[in-house]
């Protein structure tokens, strides 16, 4: 009879972290490599909705890194950055943490459940900037000049508003399906703040990206489903493939910014995300730098 035992993430560790200034906890997952530490120290990979992405983040770097001269993806530390829930998501408290403010309120997700807030990415960036970065390298030794952040959906959003209001927080970004359009595409003012201050010496690689089946076509399974006229009409407000690959087309012309639009075929707004995980771990932990986009 074979024994069962818990299937673990690789060399990650859990930590519910609770903020110096109090309230609810984050649960934050650290993998940290057990190879030697470069000299320069790890290079650092953060991500939004941790509980989702960890285990497909961990296992595309062990998949490539072990080897580099055929995938271009060497070994660095992890740190997802989620919630004390079971499931994959706590939609309730990602909508506050990753959305740009003055953010908004609306009704419950569900009944019995609080309203949902948003506006909340600023003292969300600042716990990342002045608490974990530094629980981090309290743990860890850390290549300061190699921090990357990815984030998906609200996440990638979350990414684009880090970058025009800490441009100066992490080296690369990486922005999968962001919501652009979200509440009226309320990033613009920040961009346009960024757009009119480009800090001198600024470097920063930015990658958009969207599926195939976030532009004007439905996927397969949807055309002739009860919700397909719906879906098209939302399709309209959404815009992501659009609304990505014109922000990279801005932010490309601007002096240090490198950036770039993909667009993955046959992938949906939540398909994309393994996709787009192991991107991120791409180029987060190129080999050789200059060619993390291609």
């Amino acid at each position: 009879m074979s024994k069962s035992m818990p299937a673990l993430i690789a060399d990650t560790t859990v930590h519910d972290f609770v903020p110096a200034h109090g309230g609810a906890a984050w649960r934050v997952f650290l993998h940290v490599p057990s190879g030697p530490v470069p000299e320069a120290g790890w290079p650092v990979l953060y991500m939004t909705d941790g509980n989702a992405v960890i285990g497909t983040a961990v296992d595309a770097m062990r998949a490539q890194a072990f080897y580099p001269t055929g995938t271009n993806v060497g070994w660095g530390v992890i740190v997802a950055i989620g919630y004390p829930v079971e499931g994959a998501y706590d939609p309730l408290r990602r909508s506050w943490d990753l959305a740009p403010p003055p953010g908004k309120t609306y009704p419950p997700f569900s009944e019995g459940t609080p309203e949902v807030r948003t506006g909340g990415a600023g003292e969300f960036l600042a716990f990342i900037e002045d608490e974990l970065k530094p629980w981090v390298a309290s743990r860890v030794t850390v290549d300061a000049s190699r921090q990357a952040l990815y984030g998906h959906s609200f996440g990638g959003l979350f990414a684009l508003y880090a970058l025009f209001t800490r441009p100066s927080a992490f080296q690369t970004w990486i922005a999968a399906s962001p919501t652009i359009y979200w509440e009226d595409r309320a990033i613009d003012r920040f961009l346009e703040t960024f757009e009119a201050a480009v800090p001198e010496g600024l470097t920063a690689t930015m990658i958009l990206s969207a599926g195939e089946y976030e532009t004007e076509k439905l996927a397969p399974f949807q055309i002739g489903a009860e919700d397909e006229e719906k879906r098209l009409q939302q399709k309209k407000v959404t815009r992501t493939d659009e609304f990505a690959r014109t922000m990279a087309e801005r932010l490309h012309a601007f002096p240090g910014v490198r950036a770039s639009f993909e667009l993955h075929a046959g992938e949906n707004h939540m398909s994309i995300l393994p996709v787009t995980v192991n991107r991120a771990v791409q180029a987060a932990f190129a080999v050789r730098k200059d060619t993390a986009l291609c």
